[in-house]
C-alpha cells in the first residue's frame, strides 16, 4: 500500500509539500500541486483521512445547524452551502434545530463533538447571550438569517425590516388603505423586523396600525389560509393583505378563491421571500426577496476566508430585499 513518502518521492517533493497539497494550501503552485496529484493517482494512493486530521488539526469539516429540513426555502441555502464548501475539499455535516432552543443545543453540541472546523448556525430559539458566548470558544461560528451587533461580524443577515417595509409601501403606493398584514411567529427575529417595518410604512403614509387588521401566523400556507379566514370573518373592508411569506401568501389565496374573491381584483396579496412556485401560479405573486441560498454561499465563503485562510475571498455579510412586482396586485 502507498504512504504519503511514497507520493514525495515520486513526485519529487517534500513530505510537507504533499501534506499542503491533501489540505488544499493555496502556496503551492499549480504545477507542483498536479506533480502532487499524479503522483497520488499514479500510485492509487487515498489519504487516511482521520490521520490527516490528527497531523494538521483540521477535519476539513463544517457543521450546519439549520431550523428545518423540509419546505422550499431552507434546501437552496444547504445546497449552496454544501456546494461552497465541497468545491474547496470540505465536507458538510448538518443537524436540524427546529426552532427549539434545547434542539438547537444538541445540535450544536454534537457537530462540535464531530470534531467540526466551524459551524454556520441558522438558529432561532437560542438566545443572543448564549451565541455571544459560543463565539468566544475555540471553534468558529458564524450566523445566517441573524443579527446579533456585539457579534456583527459573524453575522450573514437581510434587512427584513426594511423588505417589511417595501412590501406594505407597494401596496399604499397603489391606493390601499385596508391593509391586513399576516406576520410569521413573533418569537422569531425576521418576522418582528418585518412587521415593524409593515408598521413604519403605515405611519409614514399617516395611516393608523389596526391590530384587528394583524394575524400572527407561522410562515406555512396552513397558517395563511387560517389567517385569512380569520380576516374574512371580521367583514371589515380589506382591499389588499401583505403576507410575511410566500407560502402563507399562497394558502390565504387558497381560501379568497374558495370564497369567490378575485384575486387582484377583488383583494390584492403580496408575499416574501420569492421562492420559486409562486412566480408560476396563477395570479403570479408579487413579492420581496430573501436571498437566503445567496447568505448560505456567503456564510461558506466566511468560513472559507476565516477559517481556512482562503484571504483572495470576499465576504458582503449584509443583503438589501427587492421588490418583484407581479400579477397579484393592483390598483385599488
Amino acid at each position: 500500500m502507498a504512504t504519503i513518502y511514497d507520493v514525495s518521492v515520486l513526485a519529487g517533493v517534500s513530505l510537507a509539500t504533499v501534506s499542503r497539497v491533501m489540505n488544499n494550501n493555496t502556496k503551492v503552485s499549480e504545477k507542483t500541486r498536479q506533480k502532487v496529484l499524479d503522483a497520488m493517482d499514479s500510485l492509487g494512493y487515498k489519504p487516511n483521512n482521520i490521520a490527516q486530521s490528527l497531523a494538521s488539526n483540521c477535519s476539513n469539516s463544517v457543521g450546519v445547524v439549520v431550523s428545518q429540513l423540509d419546505g422550499p426555502f431552507y434546501g437552496p441555502m444547504m445546497t449552496q452551502i454544501e456546494t461552497s464548501l465541497r468545491s474547496a475539499n470540505k465536507h458538510v455535516i448538518i443537524a436540524a434545530g427546529h426552532s427549539d432552543e434545547q434542539q438547537e443545543k444538541e445540535g450544536i453540541d454534537f457537530l462540535m463533538s464531530r470534531g467540526c472546523d466551524a459551524l454556520i448556525l441558522d438558529v432561532e430559539a437560542v438566545s443572543d447571550d448564549y451565541l455571544i458566548k459560543l463565539s468566544k470558544g475555540t471553534t468558529p461560528i458564524v450566523l445566517i438569517n441573524r443579527y446579533i451587533e456585539a457579534i456583527k461580524e459573524r453575522c450573514v443577515y437581510l434587512d427584513n425590516e426594511l423588505g417589511g417595509y417595501m412590501a406594505t409601501d407597494h401596496m399604499l403606493s397603489l391606493g390601499h388603505t385596508n391593509i391586513a398584514y399576516i406576520s410569521g411567529p413573533m418569537y422569531k427575529l425576521d418576522a418582528r423586523d418585518r412587521l415593524r417595518g409593515h408598521q413604519k410604512a403605515i405611519a409614514e403614509h399617516n395611516l393608523l396600525f389596526d391590530p384587528e387588521l394583524w394575524y400572527e401566523g407561522n410562515f406555512r400556507e396552513q397558517g395563511g389560509a387560517d389567517a385569512m379566514t380569520h380576516l374574512l370573518s371580521l367583514n371589515k373592508p380589506i382591499t389588499a393583505v401583505v403576507c410575511a411569506s410566500d407560502q402563507m401568501a399562497s394558502g390565504a389565496i387558497a381560501v379568497c378563491i374558495e370564497r369567490g374573491l378575485k384575486v387582484p381584483d377583488d383583494i390584492s396579496f403580496i408575499g416574501y421571500d420569492n421562492i420559486p412556485f409562486p412566480a408560476y401560479i396563477t395570479p403570479t405573486l408579487s413579492t420581496i426577496s430573501n436571498p437566503i441560498d445567496d447568505m448560505g454561499h456567503m456564510a461558506a465563503r466566511w468560513v472559507l476566508k476565516q477559517v481556512y485562510n482562503h484571504q483572495e475571498v470576499d465576504v458582503d455579510s449584509c443583503f438589501k430585499p427587492e421588490l418583484y412586482v407581479r400579477g397579484s396586485a393592483k390598483q385599488a
